[in-house]
């Protein structure tokens, strides 16, 4: 090759690394663009512009893992995970939308929230970090962590809503969750009600 076609070479791949470079940035605003386009017309109305909701009824998303998000949204779409008020909602969404979704989520600042009960936090705090070896329970901690902020496959169980994180586990003790069951229900199923309303008060008041 001679000197000459080297150089237009070189040149022609700095010009594409170039172009690269630029369409990163974009492709990302526009990503988030969509983000906010869908929480806005959708997602605001249970979980809040921020995902900070008001309602223990509905999860605080903010600074939910997004790869948890981007699943959960997922399984709500193929009827893994059964809800007849999400269902509709993501029915008309593409994996991008999921995934940039979980991104927006995962940004958005977490608050610190009063626990209602600080008594029956300490219960929570035991099992959560040591479990209960008389019953058979595992500690919470091993898999979500010790802050219970989770990883991109387990969720954030930090400030959390009580009552939300209380249903839930009682949904797995019962099977009613229709995905990641088989992983939760042998330790959910074990949880007395007192451990369960621990459990559940202590990692609201997480951050």
């Amino acid at each position: 090759m001679s000197v000459a076609s080297a150089s237009k070479a070189l040149r022609s791949l700095t010009a594409m690394a170039c172009t690269l470079a630029l369409a990163w940035p974009l492709a990302a605003r526009s990503d988030a663009a969509r983000a906010e386009a869908i929480v806005r017309g959708k997602c605001f109305i249970c979980h809040g512009a921020d995902g900070e909701s008001s309602s223990p009824a509905f999860p605080r998303l903010a600074g939910q893992n997004a790869g948890y998000v981007a699943r959960q949204l997922a399984d709500y779409k193929s009827g893994k995970r059964k809800s007849s008020t999400m269902q509709p909602m993501v029915e008309d969404l593409e994996a991008a939308d999921f995934k940039a979704l979980g991104e927006f989520f995962a940004s958005r600042p977490t608050m610190g929230h009063a626990v209602a009960d600080a008594e029956l936090a300490q219960v929570g705090r035991f099992v959560y970090t040591r479990g209960n070896p008389d019953t058979g329970v595992a500690a919470c901690a091993t898999c979500h962590g010790p802050e219970g902020h989770g990883t991109e496959s387990l969720p954030r169980l930090a400030g959390q809503h009580a009552q939300y994180t209380e249903n839930q586990l009682k949904s797995f003790s019962r099977r009613e969750r229709s995905n990641d069951n088989a992983v939760m229900h042998g330790n959910a199923s074990k949880l007395s009600e007192i451990e369960v309303k621990g459990v559940a008060a202590y990692l609201s008041g997480l951050k």
